[in-house]
């Protein structure tokens, strides 16, 4: 018998009282406008949010954000503004250099402004290598709080996921603030009805 077993055989025959789980109720913030907030927490962190209006065309949303970019890699159907497909790339450090990411989001935390990211590209690279990122985002999948995220997190078709909240920042080194240090130096979330 190894010493593990050993000691947990001795804790189960020296335990005189065993206790259930408790029930625990999680009375978690909830907002009177779950858009708004959301919204708010995002510029809180440094991002920003957005409304696509319900006519308004997303590619030439995408280009007045960024008229400057030159590389746009997305694999979403209907961003036809994109020029690299990240599912046809070869190795992760093709994307280095990427100007602009556009990825799809799962839920939005109003709580934190950030939104749940699962691997749906061949390299999971990209999030964090891009200058710019921009997330799309259903207004029904905002949720108030990380509790109730949690809840909606599915890991079982995916082997990876994230929350993104803004641009990556730091203050590691000497407290001074460096923006794009782990990831995009900008985030912009883009909410669609």
């Amino acid at each position: 018998m190894s010493n593990k077993d050993e000691i947990l055989n001795n804790i189960r025959k020296n335990t005189k009282t065993v206790y259930g789980m408790p029930k625990i109720v999680i009375d978690a913030i909830q907002y009177p406008d779950i858009r708004t907030k959301f919204m708010e927490s995002m510029e809180l962190v440094g991002g920003k949010a957005i409304e696509l209006k319900q006519d308004e065309d997303i590619n030439q949303c995408i280009r007045e954000l960024y008229p400057t970019v030159t590389s746009i890699v997305s694999n979403i159907p209907g961003i036809t503004i994109a020029n690299i497909n990240p599912d046809r790339i070869v190795f992760p450090n093709e994307l280095d250099g990427t100007d602009l990411a556009v990825v799809k989001g799962e839920i939005g935390v109003a709580e934190n402004g950030s939104v749940w990211i699962s691997r749906v590209i061949k390299e999971k690279a990209l999030y964090f290598v891009s200058e710019n990122l921009i997330i799309l985002l259903d207004k029904k999948d905002l949720v108030h709080n990380m509790h109730e995220a949690y809840q909606r997190v599915e890991m079982t078709n995916h082997d990876f996921g994230v929350f993104i909240s803004g641009p990556s920042k730091t203050a590691d080194i000497e407290q001074t603030l460096v923006i794009g240090a782990h990831g995009a130096r900008d985030v912009t979330v883009i909410l669609q009805i």
